[in-house]
């Protein structure tokens, strides 16, 4: 299982059942998965407007990796089981990760459990990357439809970050390959957006 801290406004949203679980027959995830949190459990994830959509940023506690997942709808709520789980192996693949790192992740995930505690440190480091989020789509005069989910995912997991406790920074990309025993692809050859 996969253990998912909602902020107040995301976790309206959820249409969940009393165990935290998504309700939704798509969400019903792998049961080997089902009652222990992998390695891959501790996200934190936010309710965000964009050009006045709706858009849910997930970011993992211990390594800082973000999800970005765009213009969501009220089913697509629903469906963040999946969503997640689409956005994370797309993110990996798009980095190069090799098959055992692909392989691993998927066997990590899980049912998405929601809660309300969430750490203001991870946060504050959420919040951040939705102003980078913000700021590109204004410094580019994109539209968010023209805006790759996919791409902005690869940027955020480039974009160096702080932890609470420690002075030196630490690179997502590198952390959750790290995390998933993988040997993290050089960065050197992607473009920013």
């Amino acid at each position: 299982m996969i253990r998912l801290h909602a902020t107040k406004k995301l976790f309206d949203k959820l249409p969940l059942a009393a165990d935290g679980r998504l309700d939704s027959p798509e969400a019903a995830g792998d049961v080997a998965n089902d009652d222990v949190e992998s390695p891959l459990s501790g996200w934190h994830a936010n309710l965000i407007r964009l050009q006045r959509r709706q858009c849910v940023l997930l970011m993992h506690d211990a390594t800082r990796f973000a999800l970005f997942l765009p213009a969501l709808t009220k089913p697509d709520f629903a469906r963040l089981d999946v969503l997640f789980r689409d956005a994370l192996m797309n993110t990996l693949l798009k980095l190069d990760a090799d098959e055992a790192v692909l392989l691993r992740a998927q066997s990590m995930l899980g049912p998405l459990v929601c809660d309300r505690a969430t750490d203001r440190s991870v946060l504050g480091t959420l919040n951040q990357a939705a102003q980078e989020i913000d700021h590109l789509l204004w410094f580019r005069e994109m539209r968010l439809d023209e805006l790759s989910p996919l791409l902005v995912n690869i940027r955020l997991a480039q974009t160096p970050r702080n932890r609470k406790g420690s002075k030196d920074c630490l690179w997502p990309v590198d952390e959750m390959f790290r995390l998933l025993g993988g040997q993290a692809p050089d960065i050197s050859r992607w473009r920013w957006l």
